[in-house]
């Protein structure tokens, strides 16, 4: 495992790092549409592995390694509960988000941090505004300015910050990679994705974001979701930290994303759990462990949803008509004009609808 130190050089890469695919390695993973004609191709990757993480398609490059990102906070979360941070399931469910920064988001992350006798000058992620224009208007209303808690990250790095103080680790270097925290992170990644973790990076809250193949973060992910398995029966092997986080993010998926976002409404409605990274990111896990992750190779996400969703849906860990209706409300359509009339569509490519 490599990890970038110095700190001009802190996730800039160097040519003798591995790098994730080319554009000639990957897929054509979807196409937009406008007056029947095709506007836009999205490329990338793709790889739906089974419950035993075995890889049931696979498109692109999914093996080349990528910064997975966001959507390693389930796994961060396992971590943060195996080195002991005592937290409510909602608080577990916000670790594993990249919320919105609502007025309950952050509520949420300082009542994590209230009870440690913190508060949120200790988060080491910048600061931000919420990122809903309604949340935004009642932020400014209440006379805040831009807030520690309401970055998307802040769950995570109050889980973090939780885990320290139960095991007295230092607080002010907890996004160090060498911290005993980041370093419990990483034995993780290893155990649930099947592979040492790759360049170390600096995430864009400050953590370290290690690199994971697609078809690694798949299976990660998977082990995770079949922890609470179908109609409550997990895996009998699974870690009771991984069904920690499993339930809560089914339990609490507000936390997760927010109301009406596309990650929460996936858990509300198809009881799978959903969650994105930055850079074109997704991964989506069915109670069985069947999972199917999806990276956009110019970090656009406007195509992940309808990707990974329909790997599932092909593969019955998906039921069509939930499908159906569910990708009505988290896929814009492409509209046009005054009164936004519908004037093309995202459509799943050819190399992606011929493994339907």
């Amino acid at each position: 495992m490599s990890t970038e130190s110095s700190a001009a050089g802190r996730g800039t890469g160097a040519p003798d790092l591995p790098h994730t695919a080319t554009a000639a390695e990957s897929a054509e993973l979807a196409v937009v549409t406008r007056g029947g004609a095709v506007e836009s191709r999205h490329l990338g990757s793709a790889v739906l592995v089974g419950p035993d993480g075995q890889v049931l398609e696979s498109l692109g490059a999914p093996e080349k390694p990528i910064f997975p990102r966001s959507s390693l906070k389930p796994l961060q979360a396992v971590a943060s509960l195996r080195a002991g941070a005592l937290i409510s399931p909602e608080a577990v469910a916000l670790a594993c988000g990249s919320h919105v920064g609502s007025r309950r988001h952050q509520e949420l992350a300082a009542d994590v941090l209230k009870a440690e006798g913190l508060d949120e000058s200790y988060l080491l992620c910048p600061t931000a505004y919420p990122s809903r224009t309604e949340d935004l208007k009642i932020h400014l209303e209440a006379g805040k300015e831009k807030s520690r808690l309401a970055f998307n990250c802040s769950g995570k790095h109050a889980a973090f910050l939780a885990a320290c103080r139960t095991r007295g680790w230092r607080l002010a270097t907890y996004t160090d990679p060498q911290h005993p925290l980041q370093q419990t992170v990483l034995e993780v990644i290893e155990e649930y994705c099947g592979e040492k973790p790759g360049t170390v990076a600096v995430d864009g809250c400050g953590a370290p974001t290690p690199t994971v193949s697609l078809t690694g973060l798949a299976r990660g992910l998977g082990r995770i979701s079949s922890a609470v398995g179908v109609g409550g029966r997990g895996r009998r092997d699974a870690e009771v930290h991984a069904f920690t986080v499993a339930q809560a993010m089914l339990d609490y998926p507000w936390a997760v994303h927010g109301r009406g976002e596309a990650n929460t409404v996936v858990m509300e409605e198809l009881g799978i759990i959903a969650k994105l990274g930055a850079e074109g990111v997704l991964v989506l896990a069915a109670p069985d462990g069947t999972a199917a992750a999806v990276k956009t190779l110019d970090g656009s996400a406007r195509a992940n949803n309808l990707v990974g969703l329909s790997l599932l849906a092909a593969h019955g860990a998906v039921d069509l008509d939930a499908l159906s209706q569910v990708l009505k409300k988290i896929v814009k359509p492409i509209v046009g004009g005054a009164s936004d009339e519908v004037v093309g569509s995202l459509r799943l490519s050819s190399a992606v609808s011929s493994r339907l």
